[in-house]
């Protein structure tokens, strides 16, 4: 008889297949993506950071079983999005040296893994900013002009859809870990500190000429292995008060998604919130075809992640498959692919 953590993915897979034999063919010629390790495909592979995953066993599910920078076994949310719009079924990195600026042409990531809104965020692991992820977008627009003219490079910047996946970092990595935030702000201050960096984030893409957004919200981020191994006066379940906060910041997401479509002419902002999909995915692994959801399958699953995750860890897993954790802070592939998959059913059909 065949298992059904194998078969849930590929039922996934099929029916991304279909609705993009169902989309309108060429309404988004591009993903172009900004955010943090939820999205990051390998930039931070080529910056002065402790935090990397270019090594094994990342991606020893990915094509050819190479560690690409993503952080998981296999391909992340931003993939499985792309070729759900008929596009590559990987957005390359904008720094990996690898790719050029026609291989950028239909997709590119320039998201670094911990990052966050707060500068203060990309300071603790030393990582890429969310200003200079921008900076980096407006050299882009400049490579790309010069590469398909300016009618064409216009045309792929107004129609792509642009993914913005972050904020978990600045809550777990910064607020809740270090006290400077802590002490110039509450929680729901901290929120709102947070949202006015979203505003001016996504109004400066659309001065740009983004038309197409997608906000990422926050995961339940009380329920990652990591929370959850810390969590021992709770016996090592979700940290509520982390997944209130999540719940409410997503709560602010959404409000800030309604306000930018009644400021901003002719653009479309879509609030993509992984948080009802993954906490139901958490409570009831077993119809989707998960067997583990308190621990990550690399090493013992409770606290490692980068290099603590490497091939030497006798520990790790041979199925991960029957995870929901890759790492003690990140989904393993076929988690992506259900998150991507809702997202896509959900909210971002609306730009087929």
């Amino acid at each position: 008889m065949a298992r059904l953590d194998h078969i849930v993915p590929l039922l996934l897979l099929s029916q991304l297949c279909i609705l993009v034999r169902e989309m309108a063919e060429g309404k988004v010629p591009a993903v172009i993506v900004f955010g943090d390790s939820s999205v990051d495909t390998g930039n931070n592979n080529v910056i002065s950071t402790v935090l990397k995953s270019n090594f094994q066993p990342y991606g020893r599910d990915f094509e050819g079983g190479r560690p690409t920078g993503r952080f998981s076994n296999g391909r992340i949310p931003a993939d499985f999005i792309s070729e759900a719009f008929g596009l590559k079924g990987t957005v390359p990195a904008y720094l990996d040296p690898m790719y050029g600026i026609s291989d950028f042409a239909t997709g590119v990531c320039f998201a670094s893994a911990g990052t966050g809104y707060d500068n203060a965020t990309s300071d603790v692991l030393a990582v890429i900013p969310l200003w200079k992820e921008l900076e980096n977008y407006k050299q882009y627009q400049v490579r790309l002009r010069e590469y398909l003219g300016e009618q064409r490079a216009n045309e792929i910047l107004s129609e792509a859809l642009y993914l913005m996946s972050l904020g978990t970092n600045d809550f777990l990595e910064n607020y809740f870990t270090l006290p400077n935030r802590r002490s110039e702000f509450s929680v729901e201050q901290y929120q709102d500190f947070l949202i006015g960096i979203a505003k001016n984030f996504i109004k400066e893409i659309y001065q740009l000429g983004g038309r197409k957004i997608s906000l990422g919200g926050l995961p339940p981020m009380g329920c990652l292995p990591l929370e959850r191994s810390t969590n021992m006066m709770g016996g090592n379940g979700c940290v509520e008060e982390y997944n209130n906060v999540a719940s409410q910041f997503n709560s602010k997401l959404g409000g800030l998604v309604m306000q930018l479509n009644k400021e901003l002419p002719n653009v479309r902002v879509v609030f993509s919130n992984p948080y009802p999909i993954l906490q139901k995915i958490i409570k009831k692994p077993s119809s989707y075809g998960f067997e583990v959801t308190s621990s990550a399958c690399c090493a013992t699953g409770r606290f490692e992640m980068g290099y603590m995750c490497n091939r030497f860890n006798p520990f790790t897993c041979s199925d991960a498959s029957k995870y929901v954790f890759w790492d003690s802070f990140h989904p393993t592939e076929k988690t992506n692919l259900v998150i991507a998959y809702q997202i896509v059913k959900k909210v971002l059909y609306q730009f087929f």
